[in-house]
């Protein structure tokens, strides 16, 4: 059973990439963050109320910087996604368990502490070729942009993984968490619509585009799954073997790889199959030796909302 919650949770959250990369068509990517913060703040804010819970929290510096990061990630994410084919963008994204082990790898050398890994070292490696595969079409098409930017969410959603990580250790529940990330993501996506989103705001200048029928259902399916994502992967960790769900997540690429070919008709060179299929294997290997290095007890019972994409 937790097996088929982290497959939903990956299927939801590439259906989310699907529903961003879509609605890009009509909304700038501070709005679409906008929403999405808006959207599961308010979802996550009925049903924590409904349970009696509360959102104060003895940590509210720690939050900040964890949704400041987060939502610098997400929204490298998302302008990727509407610049890259959606399976591209979602492997880039997938490389925040390689930043970790790396910098997992580079504190135990600095500071003499664990001895060298050669197999971790190997993953770490061979993640970088597996990328130069990947964003070759990217390159060559002219979008070295976009690459660029899911390139950097993935360097930062490690980050935010990790402070996850510490307010998780530090006894704060993740509804919390959840929360006031999605919070801060609905506060910065609307300061940025209403900056005019880099675009420069003249006399006739609106700051959010009206809406349509269809539009604002792909806003409310992005919002949905994300949020429905989040839950079916904390109830995963929670109840299952670590190392199987982490593993499982990677099947994400797969879905959005099918998401791809079905709306957009996808096709990719086989140099581009073997880069993603590199990153998605040094991405198991790296976890396998993340999660080796942590107790189980703590992985399971303080790190449950790690998807890459909160």
């Amino acid at each position: 059973m937790p097996s088929l919650w982290m497959l939903f949770a990956s299927f939801a959250f590439a259906a989310m990439g699907a529903g961003v990369k879509l609605a890009s068509e009509f909304y700038t990517t501070s709005e679409l963050l906008f929403y999405r913060g808006l959207i599961g703040a308010v979802i996550l804010f009925m049903i924590v109320r409904h349970r009696g819970g509360t959102f104060r929290t003895p940590f509210p510096k720690a939050h900040l910087w964890r949704s400041a990061v987060g939502v610098t990630s997400l929204w490298l994410w998302f302008f990727a996604i509407s610049k890259l084919p959606l399976a591209t963008a979602m492997t880039l994204n997938y490389m925040a368990p390689i930043w970790i082990a790396a910098w997992m790898f580079l504190m135990g050398w600095w500071t003499k502490t664990k001895h060298a890994e050669w197999p971790l070292v190997l993953a770490v490696g061979a993640s970088f070729f597996g990328v130069t595969l990947v964003l070759q079409p990217a390159v060559e098409s002219n979008q070295w942009l976009g690459g660029l930017a899911g390139l950097c969410s993935s360097v930062i959603s490690a980050m935010a993984y990790m402070q996850v990580r510490k307010l998780g250790q530090m006894g704060e529940p993740e509804y919390r968490v959840v929360f006031y990330f999605s919070a801060t993501t609905a506060v910065a996506g609307f300061v940025g619509v209403v900056s005019g989103d880099g675009a420069g705001a003249g006399l006739n200048f609106t700051p959010f585009h009206s809406h349509t029928l269809y539009g604002g259902l792909l806003l409310l399916a992005i919002g949905g799954a994300a949020l429905m994502a989040q839950m079916a992967m904390t109830r995963a960790y929670r109840v299952g073997k670590v190392l199987v769900v982490a593993n499982l997540q990677y099947t994400g690429i797969v879905f959005s790889s099918m998401w791809g070919l079905l709306l957009w008709g996808d096709r990719f060179d086989w140099h581009v199959w073997l880069g993603i299929a590199v990153i998605l294997a040094s991405g198991i290997a790296a976890t396998f030796y993340n999660t080796r290095s942590t107790a189980r007890g703590a992985v399971t019972e303080k790190t449950d909302p790690i998807a890459s994409e909160l």
